[in-house]
């Protein structure tokens, strides 16, 4: 059995002495495809016109960093800065990111350089007591001070890849921190447009509950005159009651959604912020679209799953170079004595110097599972590396397609309020001239509110919409992230 594992460690070092690699992959990504466009079809460069605003996409441009500006809303600004300031969670992973960073740069700087300590030792002792031979007891002082230094020589590279995984696992949480702030950046805008048109929605709906009131008792009093018949009385009752039904889900939805914006802003629940109107928010005309090759180095959860590969790679290397030999040099200094006298003469001067050298032989086949496990590690890594990718991909299709979509769905819907409020104008007019009755006129006004609703919940999920693309497509930072984690 013995044999056997030898056997294999020789074989190991033997096809590593020739073999033109290194010890571990290169880290290097796998390449991914770059398809022409992102969906199933090309995507046009613009939408349809709705809301006054056709939008661009701008091939091959840079996202903006603070891509929330341009919605130019002075209200969404501050709340997204008190957001990015406040919130405890993303102050969290900052932290947590600050003291991988401080642990990555101790264990380099143990790993790398020599070690040096000091001690001194002051010590009083009695000598056991032999019958019959010399005096009955001894007593004496030792006195001893010196400096140690130790040094590992990172031969085959165990050291070398064991800090570099451990950098390249600091990147990975440097990443995930810049994802969650564009994560936090795009829910706050999200929630505040959601709360802005629930707005607008309640105050719409608190209107046609208002108008179907009207009706309803108007219906009840020609009913009891005999102008219409009770099943009509009862039908605009009913309706009525429905329309009024409609406002606490709505103003549940508002209250859970500002309560949701105010904790996302580091505040407690019953510190809402005010929220901006709708109409104060401008529909961004031009969104910037990257081209895959720069979605690969834009997107923050791309960039964390590289460096994870990064990670592994050199966790394969590491591995590899614990089947070698290891070479250890230390030494010693300083000055000792059975009195101060002593100490201080020439006498009491001590030193050492020695070099250790192991090789591992036997570990029970330890070392080279530990190997095999690596390597599944790192390609599990490169897989998931690539799944990353192609969500990605498959995220900002989604986005595109949803916005080519909500402009259509918006222009269909301002369509029909415009064609609302038309009917709405001239039945007014002609109950004004006494030739239709007032059922008429509030009939033509709860459709036109109608309407208007859609149009507002449109409207909404375009803004939201946006957000999401900017969100999609990341950000090329100016400096790279993991310059932080390698100093």
């Amino acid at each position: 059995m013995q044999f056997a594992v030898k056997t294999s460690v020789i074989a190991v070092f033997a096809a590593l002495a020739t073999s033109a690699c290194t010890l571990g992959p290169s880290g290097a990504p796998p390449a991914m495809p770059s398809p022409a466009h992102y969906g199933a079809q090309p995507q046009s460069l613009q939408t349809v016109a709705a809301g006054g605003t056709a939008q661009h996409f701008d091939a091959g441009a840079t996202a903006a960093p603070q891509w929330w500006t341009l919605y130019r809303s002075d209200a969404l600004d501050a709340l997204v800065e008190e957001g990015l300031r406040n919130n405890p969670t993303l102050a969290a992973t900052q932290r947590s990111l600050n003291a991988a960073q401080q642990e990555l740069r101790a264990q380099i700087g143990a790993s790398t350089l020599p070690s040096v300590d000091a001690g001194a030792e002051a010590e009083r002792t009695r000598s056991p007591v032999v019958p019959g031979i010399g005096p009955n007891t001894e007593r004496y002082n030792v006195f001893a001070g010196q400096l140690q230094a130790q040094y590992n020589f990172d031969l085959f590279g165990a050291v070398r890849y064991g800090n570099k995984a451990s950098a390249a696992r600091v990147d990975v949480q440097a990443y995930e921190l810049e994802a969650a702030r564009r994560a936090l950046a795009a829910n706050i805008v999200g929630t505040a447009i959601r709360a802005a048109a629930l707005d607008r929605q309640i105050a719409l709906t608190e209107h046609l509950v208002t108008l179907a009131g009207d009706t309803a008792r108007d219906d009840a009093q020609r009913q009891a005159l005999g102008s219409v018949s009770h099943a009509q009385a009862l039908g605009s009752a009913r309706q009525a009651a429905a329309l009024a039904a409609l406002l606490p889900p709505l103003r549940q939805q508002r209250a859970s959604t500002v309560h949701a914006l105010a904790v996302l802003l580091g505040r407690t629940p019953d510190a809402t912020p005010a929220v901006p109107d709708l109409d104060s928010l401008s529909l961004p005309e031009h969104v910037p679209v990257a081209v895959p090759a720069q979605l690969l180095r834009s997107r923050p959860d791309i960039q964390a799953a590289e460096a994870a590969v990064q990670a592994a790679a050199a966790d394969v290397g590491e591995a590899t170079a614990q089947l070698f030999p290891n070479l250890s040099l230390t030494a010693s200094m300083g000055r000792a004595g059975f009195g101060w006298p002593a100490l201080l003469s020439g006498a009491g001067g001590i030193w050492a110097i020695g070099a250790s050298v192991s090789q591992p032989i036997f570990h029970g086949g330890a070392l080279l599972a530990h190997r095999r496990a690596t390597k599944e590690a790192y390609e599990a890594a490169v897989l998931h590396y690539k799944s990353t990718v192609l969500s990605a991909f498959g995220n900002v299709a989604d986005s595109l397609a949803a916005l080519d979509n909500d402009a259509q769905t918006l222009a269909s819907t301002e369509s029909e309020a415009r064609a609302a409020q038309q009917l709405f104008d001239e039945t007014t007019s002609r109950y004004r001239l006494g030739s239709l009755p007032i059922s008429a006129a509030q009939a033509s006004e709860q459709q036109f509110l109608t309407a208007r609703l859609d149009a507002v919940r449109a409207q909404s999920q375009r803004l939201g919409d946006t957000a999401a693309l900017f969100q999609a497509m990341g950000e090329l930072p100016q400096e790279p992230a993991k310059s932080a984690s390698r100093e």
